[in-house]
């Protein structure tokens, strides 16, 4: 647990250095009215999103990834028929990396998160 609370204070202070924007599941996330984002995985819960006043959607798992194990991924097309038409911001969450995010720059996306697309790319970088 204290491991977990020293990685989210460095997160933090890098993204405030960076000016991004952190957010933790519980009071900020949800399905409730005046929550600030919300997830989305389907075009209903989308538009209870947008209906319950959301700011900001989290669409995933966009491709395949660890967090949802046997979980069917969206896919570039389905992804595109989900945000088609939605009025919030997209952060699009799911097997996502660099190369990916710009795959689905058509769509508009807001923005796009990841744990291990980063560590990965992290990982592999060549030393400078």
């Amino acid at each position: 647990r204290h491991q977990r609370a020293a990685l989210l204070r460095q997160v933090q202070k890098a993204a405030r250095a960076r000016r991004h924007i952190v957010t933790i599941g519980g009071t900020t996330h949800g399905r409730r009215r005046g929550c600030i984002t919300a997830p989305g995985h389907s075009i209903p819960e989308a538009i209870a999103a947008e209906r319950a006043g959301a700011k900001l959607l989290f669409v995933s798992p966009v491709f395949a990834t660890r967090s949802h194990k046997g979980g069917s991924p969206l896919g570039r097309v389905r992804f595109g028929l989900l945000t088609r038409g939605c009025r919030l911001p997209i952060i699009a969450l799911g097997g996502m990396t660099a190369p990916r995010a710009r795959s689905l720059a058509a769509f508009n996306i807001y923005g796009w998160a990841a744990i291990d697309g980063l560590m990965r790319q992290k990982r592999n970088a060549v030393p400078t």
